[in-house]
């Protein structure tokens, strides 16, 4: 029996300090065409951060999913798009 309660609390330790991903979704002004959306995904792609990055053109949004406990920061975000020549309107984060 103490074996069981031993490694049940084992395994809840380990879950509760499972590796946790960000979603992050950038509104962004001037992305018009595929063109401003093939840069962008390149240049988020080079932070090691980043997992995955989409852009939907229709709704001026970027979505970057990092990877599992990193971080990409607003001012990091905000300095790649400007730098690419667009504008971030909002950032708005979730797991």
């Amino acid at each position: 029996m103490k074996k069981i309660i031993i490694i049940t609390a084992m395994i809840i330790t380990m879950a509760s300090s499972a590796a946790f991903a960000d979603t992050i979704k950038v509104s962004v002004n001037g992305l018009v065409c595929a063109f401003c959306a093939t840069g962008i995904e390149k240049t988020f792609k080079k932070q090691s951060a980043v997992d995955q990055v989409n852009v939907d053109l229709d709704n001026k949004l970027v979505t970057i999913n990092t990877k599992p406990d990193q971080k990409l920061d607003d001012g990091t975000i905000t300095k790649l798009i400007n730098d690419a020549g667009y504008q971030v309107t909002n950032i708005a984060r979730g797991k």
